[in-house]
């Protein structure tokens, strides 16, 4: 691994610094590109204004009409968590701003697929519903939206992933990323566009004379839910979406958050009051997705929804008991996955440019998280495949692919499409994150399809393991405060955590679990205690590190930890 120290403007930590902004901070927020002070504004003023999002104004007057005249409005969710929290967005919005007639359906991740298929939109007409509401897809469901018309719907389209060449014939489609959109945040997730709607809506409904300013609701509520479903769908944490993520913790911290993340907090382990963005990621995040991934999400959108607390302490345990039971599978397909991997790997050569990955024996559920894996641990763009669940499918095969840094996995999938038509069934994603559907018998064709492209887009310095660090961390910062305080910043996607690097002594090591190297440090002449999770190599004495501080108690009394990340090789 190769660390690359993040580049510091001089002018700008003076610049932050003289703003105030504590010196560690200032260095910090200056290698992410912030210059200036008001950039840290994370204020609700600050937010971007909601017209400059395309089709925004007719997905307003649509609603705005629906809801005057009583409409049945339907919303056709993802099975993920950003798909689960703005479906919850969606329904908790819409009855504040006065829709008496709100349901949802989510697909099934084995029988319906992905979107809004034509079934789908069946079923949305069988409910009695007049408006089909789309969140966190829609933007490729061409025959979806033209069976809804066709039947009668109205359609309207929220989405942010990247549309294909045609676009779906919606009544209304609010998506950042569609061809004449010149939002500056195009990084929002499916829970932000939908939020951003209802922020459009609420303002129609003013100008018409439904609410003034002291009546207006107040959406601001539902900001939890949206910082959640931004975290957990691993975008780019922007400008943008940072003043959604830390207006949604500030409310959480606080204890104002619906009663369904509260009991999520509880059945975690985690404390609400000292909530981070991590705690989407790592903790509450996983308990929403799993339930798609081997269940149903009405499970995660239920709890979400409800204002119940013992309905939602139910409901949160439930999702506590399939995501241990998805860490099960998980777990039995990672170490067969990566067998399977060693298997194919010549150990005295690299790994090919780019990893495919099938067993009959393979969940679809949790395929993604197994890519996830193996890519982090060749550092090559990954898929892995498994048998499709879908009634009357047994011959097809569902993929989810992990990437790299340089190499766009949806391109790469239309790429491959283009070079060999037919041989991918659907596809569809984002640079980092894609899925596609094959049909079994293609699967070697892909893969040869994929290591071409592979080949052709990568080079020996993208395929070099890096990591982007902040230099050493000062002694005098080493301190469980300053922990603390980092911890409570917003960091994620594209807005890394801080990661330090230099040399440091190690003084004693040993295995704990039988899969992680617990340490015995020395930094700057002071002893520190080390984690190095899933790592059971030994180190050496002298050791180039990177790493990340976090606060660690022992006997009621706090300590600064080093979590190790890599070691300069």
């Amino acid at each position: 691994m190769q660390f690359i120290s993040r580049e510091v403007a001089p002018r700008s930590v003076w610049a932050l610094e003289q703003a105030g902004v504590h010196p560690l901070l200032a260095r910090l927020y200056a290698a992410r590109g912030i210059h200036e002070a008001h950039q840290l504004d994370t204020s609700l003023a600050q937010l971007l204004a909601p017209s400059g999002l395309k089709g925004i104004a007719q997905a307003a007057a649509l609603l705005a009409d629906a809801i005057a005249a009583n409409k049945k409005l339907c919303i056709v969710a993802d099975y993920d968590c950003d798909g689960a929290t703005a479906c919850a967005v969606a329904i908790k919005g819409l009855r504040m701003l006065g829709a008496q007639q709100v349901s949802y359906i989510v697909p099934d991740r084995v029988v319906d697929g992905y979107g809004l298929t034509p079934p789908i939109a069946q079923r949305v007409k069988t409910s009695g519903a007049d408006i089909l509401i789309t969140v966190d897809n829609g933007i490729a469901s061409v025959e979806g939206v033209a069976t809804a018309k066709a039947l009668g719907l109205q359609v309207l389209v929220t989405d942010h992933h990247l549309p294909a060449a045609v676009l779906p014939d919606a009544d209304a489609i609010v998506n950042p990323n569609q061809p004449g959109c010149t939002f500056e945040s195009k990084a929002l997730a499916g829970v932000g566009v939908m939020f951003y709607v209802l922020l459009a809506l609420r303002a129609l409904q003013r100008t018409r004379g439904v609410w003034d300013v002291q009546s207006q609701p107040k959406l601001d509520s539902l900001l939890p839910l949206v910082a959640l479903g931004t975290v957990a769908d691993v975008v780019k944490l922007d400008a943008n979406n940072r003043r959604l993520v830390a207006q949604g913790l500030a409310r959480i911290r606080k204890g104002a958050m619906p009663a369904g993340m509260s009991a999520l907090f509880v059945t975690a382990g985690r404390e609400s009051a000292q909530c981070t963005a991590q705690d989407f990621g790592f903790a509450l995040g996983p308990r929403i997705n799993a339930a798609g991934r081997l269940a149903d999400m009405t499970l995660g959108i239920e709890c979400l929804c409800t204002d119940d607390l013992a309905r939602a302490t139910e409901l949160a345990t439930a999702l506590d008991r399939i995501n241990r039971e998805r860490r099960v599978i998980e777990g039995e397909m990672r170490d067969q996955a990566l067998a399977m991997a060693q298997d194919m790997l010549d150990p005295d050569e690299a790994p090919p440019p780019a990893l495919c990955v099938f067993d009959p024996e393979f969940h679809e559920g949790v395929v993604g998280i197994v890519a996830a894996k193996l890519k982090d641990l060749h550092h090559r763009p990954t898929f892995v495949f498994a048998p499709s669940q879908a009634n009357g499918k047994s011959h097809e095969l569902k993929g989810s692919g992990r990437s790299i840094p340089g190499f766009h996995l949806r391109d790469a999938l239309d790429l491959v499409v283009k070079r060999h038509p037919g041989v991918l069934l659907r596809f569809g994603g984002h640079a980092m994150a894609a899925g596609c559907t094959i049909e079994e018998e293609q699967l070697g064709l892909f893969e040869e399809a994929l290591q071409q492209v592979a080949q052709e887009w990568l080079d020996d310095a993208t395929l070099q393991r890096r990591l982007q660090t902040d230099g050493p961390l000062p002694p005098e910062f080493r301190r469980p405060d300053m922990a603390d305080t980092l911890a409570q910043e917003v960091w994620g996607q594209g807005f890394a955590a801080p990661t330090f690097s230099e040399n440091i002594e190690v003084l004693g090591q040993r295995l704990v679990a039988e899969k992680h190297l617990s340490l015995k440090l020395r930094h700057h002449g002071q002893p520190v205690d080390g984690i190095w999770f899933g790592r059971v190599e030994p180190l050496p004495s002298l050791a180039h590190l990177a790493y990340r501080i976090e606060t660690d108690a022992w006997q009621g009394t706090k300590r600064v930890r080093f979590v190790v990340e890599g070691m300069a090789e």
